[in-house]
Parts: structure tokens; C-alpha cells; sequence
């Protein structure tokens, strides 16, 4: 009996309840919506809130209510997870009610709106990068306030954010097996990030990059590719000796090393068999050319004799023959 009294009374609780919220959506009564909205509100009903709230703007504006309409929807928004429009919430309030003492908190919700709608780090991070630049810009507003405390912490995680994405999108490259791509996306990483936490790890597959474009490389790059890599592993166990990196840079260097010495034979060798060649193309050149010069001798020959021969004849036919002498008797 007792349990059939407590399910009639828990209906008839819902049933005004939901009397209640249907009545405030379809009431034109300020105070009434209002009213019922504070209370889904209080009951962390963002959704039920939310949905009075917005029916409230025309209606309390110029009011003394309209500033706590805009700052609950806002919150309600940020519980609900709508963090962009909680945050646009938040910064419209801010501009619109400069007045107000909780100007800075609804300044810095913003900001933390932006800070939480910010994506894990394979996925586009232009939300990151505004969540930055509202966060510093709200110490920038607020440089001395207690809530400021803890922005340089969420700036130094969402930053970092964006270097693990950047550090990913270079070692992909990596995996890949694109050696040369790796190298100078690793590079972008330092220069876009200098202090970046990932600097060892950095070096570290940015050197085995190296290594593997050296070792893997055409022969007109290889010298050069082997020298930059060997120098690179210098710095590498350089920059963080006495560590794992150091280990593997040395080892590295090393390898290279026995590479430009073996590289070296072989351009000795090469440079030998080109010498060798040019040696013999040299050689059929000259012969070649004394074949051409014997040839092009004989043809003057022939040709002067053929000019004397024609001077001859030319001669013989301009010059008459002697006419017949003839004796008369006496």
C-alpha cells in the first residue's frame, strides 16, 4: 500500500512538474518563465533551463533581470557542455555588462570554455589555438588576479598539445619511411616550439631521419648527407650526454663513420674508372681524329691531282698543235 501511495505521489510530482514547464513555455508572463527557469536551473536541469532561458531575452531586456538571464544560460551552456556557445555567452556578457562584478568571472569562463572545447590532439586543433589566445588575453585583462593562477598551467597543456600534434605529424613521416620529409618537419618542430618538452625525442628521430637518408642516398648527395648526419650525431650526444640519446647518437656516429670510409674507397674507385674512361675515350678521340686528318690528307692530294690534271687538259685544249711544215723543191 505504502509503495502504491509513493508511486501515485512521485506521478503526480512529475505531472506538475512537467504541468509546470509546459505551462512557462507556452506563458507569455516574464516572472513566471523566469521564475521556473531559476528552478530548473537550481535542479541542474540544463536542458529544461536552457529552453526557458532562451524564450527570455526580448523579454527581460532593459531589465534588472536581463544580465542574470545571460549569466545563467551561459553557465547552464558550460554544464551542458556547449562550450562555444557558453563561451560566446560568457564574452558577450562581459562586454555588455561592464558594470557588473561578475564581469571578470564570465571573462575568464570564457576563456576556460575555450580551454574545454579544445579536441584530443589528432584532431583539428583550431579550437586549441583560440583557447591560447583567450586565456592569455584574459591575463593580459586580469594580470593580478587570483584566477590567472592557474592560466600559465592550462596555456603550458594546451601548448604542449599542439607540439605532441606537430611531433606525430613529423614522426609519421618517419614511419613512412619519407626520411627527407621527417628531417625538415622535425626541424619546423624546434623553430615553432623552442622550449618544447619533446626536444630529446625530437633530436633523437630527427638523427635516425638523417642516418637513413645518408646511408639510403644517390651518390652525388651521399658525401654530403654522411658528413651532415655525422656532425648531427655530435650535437645530439652533445646535447644530452650521459642519456639513452647519447648512447644511440654515438652508435650512429659510429656506423657513419665505417660508411665514409667505405664511401670514400668507392669514390676513389669511381673516380679511378672515370679517369680510366676518359682515358680511353680520350685515346679513340685521337685516333679518331688522326683517321679524320689522314683521311682529309689523301682527299687534298686527290684533289690537287685532280686540279693538275684539269690544268693540264685546259692547257692541251687553249694551246693549238703545230701545223705541218711542208719542203718545196728547188
Amino acid at each position: 500500500m505504502k509503495k502504491y501511495i509513493s508511486l501515485v505521489v512521485l506521478s503526480m510530482f512529475l505531472l506538475s512538474c512537467k504541468t509546470e514547464m509546459d505551462q512557462a513555455m507556452k506563458s507569455a508572463d516574464k516572472d513566471f518563465i523566469l521564475k521556473v527557469a531559476n528552478e530548473k536551473f537550481a535542479k541542474k536541469k540544463w536542458a529544461d533551463a536552457l529552453a526557458l532561458y532562451d524564450r527570455l531575452p526580448n523579454l527581460v531586456a532593459g531589465t534588472d533581470d536581463a544580465p542574470n538571464v545571460v549569466f545563467n544560460s551561459a553557465y547552464a551552456n558550460y554544464y551542458d557542455k556547449n562550450y562555444r556557445l557558453a563561451a560566446n555567452q560568457f564574452k558577450n556578457f562581459a562586454i555588455s555588462f561592464p558594470q557588473d562584478p561578475r564581469k571578470e568571472e564570465a571573462a575568464y569562463l570564457s576563456a576556460l570554455c575555450y580551454y574545454e572545447g579544445s579536441l584530443q590532439y589528432n584532431l583539428d586543433q583550431s579550437n586549441t589555438e583560440s583557447a591560447i589566445t583567450e586565456l592569455q588575453g584574459f591575463i593580459n585583462d586580469y594580470p593580478d588576479s587570483e584566477r590567472s593562477k592557474n592560466i600559465n598551467q592550462l596555456i603550458d597543456e594546451l601548448s604542449y598539445k599542439l607540439e605532441f600534434k606537430a611531433f606525430e605529424n613529423a614522426k609519421q613521416y618517419f614511419k613512412m619511411g619519407e626520411y627527407k620529409a621527417a628531417s625538415v618537419a622535425f626541424e619546423n618542430v624546434l623553430e615553432d616550439f623552442p622550449a618544447t618538452k619533446l626536444k630529446s625525442k625530437i633530436y633523437d628521430i630527427s638523427l635516425k631521419s638523417k642516418y637513413e637518408l645518408a646511408i639510403n642516398s644517390i651518390y652525388d648527395l651521399k658525401k654530403e648527407r654522411l658528413d651532415a648526419a655525422a656532425a648531427y650525431a655530435k650535437r645530439v650526444s652533445t646535447e644530452f650526454p650521459n642519456s639513452e640519446y647519447s648512447k644511440t647518437a654515438d652508435d650512429l656516429y659510429t656506423k657513419l663513420e665505417n660508411e665514409k670510409v667505405k664511401f670514400a674507397k668507392l669514390q676513389e674507385e669511381v673516380e679511378k674508372r672515370k679517369a680510366e674512361y676518359e682515358a680511353r675515350v680520350k685515346n679513340a678521340e685521337a685516333k679518331e681524329n688522326e683517321k679524320k686528318d689522314l683521311a682529309q690528307e689523301k682527299n687534298q692530294l686527290e684533289m690537287q691531282k685532280a686540279a693538275e690534271q684539269t690544268r693540264r687538259d685546259s692547257a692541251k685544249i687553249n694551246s693549238p698543235e703545230p701545223q705541218a711544215t711542208f719542203k718545196f723543191k728547188r
